[in-house]
């Protein structure tokens, strides 16, 4: 019986502890996030990657040119990462419907799927990674958050098989917003 007790109890845990974030209410409290409008024309990002256990395991800065043309985002993303390794990603980005979004990207397994309410984007879709000399195919669940101050702030869930591998977070700032280009790519 307390066999059955604690895997009731470490099966509950496990549920809850991989059930999405409920953003609805914090949604409405800051400013619109309409991606078509915030990555239209430059923008800069910095991030890091967590592994599953919270070691900090790669930093990395974005340069992003956008071009929204009234029908579909165009991001071309050039990335430097702190151990001087360069890389690329071109997403297309199209409106399907009140809030909704697909995407494409050369490394991108079929379509990116993202749902924007309020001031959150919820992107989630199937990537090949580049591990090594060799690549991964792991699933990326994004939530970007406008903040005040026009600060876009995404946290993404990297996963395999259905365990996290770990967490990217970003922090994205238009070009505008700066005094000077914060790096040059």
């Amino acid at each position: 019986m307390r066999i059955f007790a604690f895997l009731l109890v470490l099966t509950t845990v496990l549920i809850t502890g991989c059930s999405p974030m409920n953003t609805d209410r914090l949604s409405q409290q800051g400013p619109t996030l309409k991606i078509e409008e915030f990555f239209d024309g430059k923008v800069y990002a910095w991030g890091i990657f967590e592994d599953r256990f919270g070691n900090l395991r790669r930093q990395f800065q974005v340069e992003i040119d956008g071009d929204w043309n009234g029908q579909r985002l165009v991001l071309d993303e050039k990335f430097l990462y702190s151990d001087g390794e360069r890389d690329t990603r071109v997403w297309t980005i199209v409106p399907k419907g009140e809030g909704e979004y697909e995407g494409r990207a050369g490394d991108i397994i079929g379509t990116a799927q993202g749902y924007s309410e309020g001031n959150r984007l919820n992107w989630r879709y199937r990537m090949e990674l580049k591990v090594g000399d060799g690549s991964w195919k792991v699933s990326f669940d994004d939530w970007m958050y406008l903040q005040p101050g026009n600060v876009l702030v995404n946290r993404a869930g990297v996963n395999k098989w259905g365990v996290q591998l770990g967490v990217v977070t970003l922090f994205f700032m238009r070009s505008e917003q700066l005094k000077e280009a914060p790096f040059a790519l």
